[in-house]
């Protein structure tokens, strides 16, 4: 199964027959992509269902649809088991980038918590998840796809939010901020906690 979101609503590509969430389905061979992406940014709809009899060459059908760009991001964990959020656009989020020529998604995850933090001593830990979203950049429709690690810090110095990338906050997140905090942020960030709190 494939999840990709449009504004926080998903897409979901799968060759289960099940309907476990309520979205409408749809034959993937059957609908075209931008009528299900206009759906679900300007109409009622929460979610769709794409039914694929083979997943992974309708997977790689589907992705042929957009401009794909590869980023990879960090959840972090200090000893004290809170986890390291970043405040950009009046949501809270978790730091991420795209991967720059010559680098591993490895190498790009750290260095984009370090440079969107202001943090280092980074040791990555495991992967966690990919996620996927959907979104308009210079009049082209692009799919960020964001591979996500896990990583411990004992950094205890200022954090220093990367002003300009837009950030204007950046703090470790006890459990109880966490709750706070998913009200006000991305349905892909859910899916890394999600993640995270499953290890």
């Amino acid at each position: 199964m494939y999840k990709v979101f449009v504004n926080d609503k998903p897409i979901i590509l799968t060759d289960s027959l099940k309907n476990e969430n309520n979205f409408s389905v749809y034959i993937f061979n059957e609908v075209v992509i931008d009528e299900i992406i206009h759906k679900l940014k300007k109409g009622n709809a929460q979610g769709v269902n794409l039914f694929c009899a083979d997943l992974q060459r309708d997977w790689e059908s589907f992705q042929q649809h957009f401009k794909v760009v590869v980023a990879g991001g960090g959840l972090v964990v200090n000893p004290a088991d809170e986890v390291l959020f970043i405040y950009r656009a009046n949501t809270w989020d978790l730091p991420k980038g795209r991967v720059e020529e010559g680098e591993s998604i490895e190498e790009t995850a750290v260095r984009e918590v370090e440079e969107e933090c202001g943090i280092s001593g980074l040791a990555l830990q495991s992967f966690l998840i990919t996620t996927y979203h959907l979104f308009y950049m210079d009049g082209i429709q692009q799919m960020k796809v964001t591979h996500w690690y896990f990583m411990k810090s004992d950094y205890y110095e200022n954090l220093v939010p990367q002003l300009e990338e837009g950030i204007t906050e950046v703090v470790f997140k006890s459990k109880n901020e966490i709750t706070e905090a998913v009200q006000n942020t991305y349905a892909n960030i859910k899916l890394v906690l999600e993640a995270y709190n499953q290890m």
